[in-house]
């Protein structure tokens, strides 16, 4: 056995060591970077993702499009978790956080191929993630709660370059009315945006245009029964968790019968049974009744007779919002239900719409209606308000802004330049690359737009250079411009993050130099997809990435 390798894996086991193994994650991810770089920017484009089941999202939302995605490489489910991750901390600037990750890992392969070991490479990104950071605390613009002009402009520049950018200064103002409304100055002085009290509900069928802010909940259903009322003004209202129907023995049972009477007496003992939990509803006091479950029938019919409005199966967080909006108490159970568990206010009906209109007498709680021609504009202009209402709860709450347009990346970039003549080392060459990295944001906002890519960035470096800290790229006419002047404003904390979680995402990869699988690396298969030894190959390109090639 002398001489011989000791062999202790199985047979269909694969590795991947040292330089290949940094070469096949850092392929991996940056695949993932590339495929979403084009939706960046007011000018980015959409993507269309057809899942196996034949649904079709059209969207340039980048946390949507990776978690669409048919993901099968776990470095690149790495780089996706950035994108996740950026989206529940911040709302917003998924694709900036995934670009600037697969652009750090482009160039420190630059450095790897430099023979610079990845702990000295990992040590510079994360100096110089920190110093950025630090950088953007004294970069970033204080604003008041209470500046409403530009946490307006916080919301448009969210929505720009998404579904919502036709009708952006209309749908800003409504979102920035939401979060004003469930904004609450704590004794200290802070603001806390909570919002779970505002509501996002779709309709298709009307233009962009016609989207509205309500003060209250809508629900999107009809009365149970044509002679009930479908309005009440000042109503009393009971929000039910539990059905108005027959109950049912717990067990199979049969019912033997002898004579025709026994059945009628069977029939009425049912009857009677639905009368006593109407009866229980009008005892309460309620003129209007919000069922979660299903109302019988019968039930339907008593509950017309007395006059009282009733909703049946009404999704779980419409009766849980409506909760806030009215003051009321679910009931779970009728035997329980009292007057001091009802809320107050008025119900309106739309009829053309088909929706119901709730608002409490100090309502907690506003819906966003949003109106599309088509389903799919309806969804995609529904993600572009959910992550710019994130984005300007934010906003409200950490009071600091930045000049967008790439004007924030230019001086970073700028500035960590600067640091790194301080850095000894090899760590210097990864801080330089870091601040490379960040420049990758203006030259992709001009590729997008059709714009050099070169000539832009010479122009902002140019104008930084002169103490412009806010120039940044007008990409609409081509020009450097102040941004932050302009109304082009991102919130400081969704840089921050964006800048912590690429950088962390990065070095994580970068620490990897050996890779073990059970199975197969690559999961296209057959002979071009490359083997455990030479891992370019292995990649293919885009092999080694699952049904992503075939969702892009």
């Amino acid at each position: 056995m002398q001489g011989q390798p000791m062999i202790i894996m199985g047979d269909d086991s694969q590795r991947v060591q040292d330089e290949d193994a940094q070469s096949h994650n850092i392929n991996a991810a940056r695949a993932v970077s590339d495929s979403v770089r084009s939706t960046l920017g007011p000018k980015g484009m959409d993507k269309m993702l057809v899942s196996s089941m034949g649904d079709v999202t059209v969207t340039n939302d980048g946390v949507t499009i990776l978690t669409e995605m048919d993901i099968n490489n776990p470095t690149a489910e790495m780089i996706v978790e950035v994108a996740e991750t950026q989206e529940d901390e911040a709302g917003d600037g998924t694709t900036t956080a995934v670009a600037v990750a697969g652009e750090l890992l482009k160039n420190a392969e630059g450095l790897l191929e430099q023979d610079i070991h990845p702990t000295a490479i990992i040590k510079g990104l994360q100096m110089a993630s920190e110093q950025a950071r630090a950088e953007i605390g004294e970069l970033a613009e204080e604003i008041d709660a209470d500046d409403t002009e530009r946490v307006r402009k916080v919301a448009e520049t969210s929505m720009t370059g998404k579904g919502a950018e036709s009708n952006k200064e209309q749908l800003a103002n409504l979102i920035v009315d939401a979060v004003q409304n469930v904004t609450v100055e704590t004794e200290t002085g802070e603001n806390v945006v909570d919002l779970e009290y505002v509501n996002i509900e779709t309709q298709t069928g009307q233009s962009v245009g016609d989207s509205t802010l309500l003060d209250g909940a809508v629900i999107s259903k009809d009365p149970v029964h044509d002679n009930m009322p479908s309005e009440a003004e000042d109503a009393s209202v009971l929000l039910l968790s539990e059905a108005v129907e027959v109950e049912e023995a717990n067990v199979d049972s049969q019912v033997s019968l002898s004579d025709p009477n026994q059945l009628q007496q069977f029939l009425d003992q049912e009857d009677e049974q639905l009368k006593a939990k109407v009866e229980q509803i009008k005892e309460t006091g309620a003129d209007v009744v919000f069922c979660q479950k299903g109302i019988d029938d019968l039930a339907q019919h008593y509950l017309a007779k007395e006059g009282i409005l009733a909703v049946r199966r009404a999704k779980k967080s419409d009766i849980e919002f409506l909760k806030e909006v009215l003051g009321a108490n679910i009931v779970s159970d009728l035997d329980s239900a009292r007057a001091d568990n009802l809320g107050t206010g008025s119900v309106t009906r739309d009829e053309d719409a088909g929706l119901f209109y709730v608002e409490g007498e100090d309502s907690h709680g506003v819906t966003i209606l949003l109106r599309g021609s088509t389903d799919h504009v309806v969804d995609e202009l529904e993600r572009g308000i959910t992550d710019a209402l994130e984005v300007v709860a934010q906003t409200v709450s950490d009071g600091r802004v930045l000049a967008g347009g790439g004007a924030i990346e230019v001086e970073l970039a700028s500035r960590l330049r600067e640091y790194a003549d301080s850095v000894s080392g090899r760590e210097q060459l990864a801080v330089e690359a870091f601040a490379d990295s960040l420049e990758l944001v203006p030259r992709v906002l001009s590729e997008n737009a059709g714009l050099d890519p070169i000539d832009t960035l010479v122009d902002l470096r140019s104008a930084h250079e002169s103490g412009d800290e806010h120039a940044g790229l007008n990409v609409y006419d081509g020009e450097v411009e102040d941004t932050y002047e302009a109304g082009v404003v991102e919130p400081a904390h969704a840089k921050e993050q964006a800048l912590s979680s690429a950088t962390e995402a990065a070095n994580l990869v970068l620490k990897i130099d050996d890779i073990i699988s059970a199975g197969d690396l690559t999961t296209e298969g057959g002979d071009d997809a490359g083997g455990p030894g030479g891992a370019p190959g292995g990649m293919g390109g885009m092999g080694g990435m699952g049904g992503m090639g075939g969702m892009m």
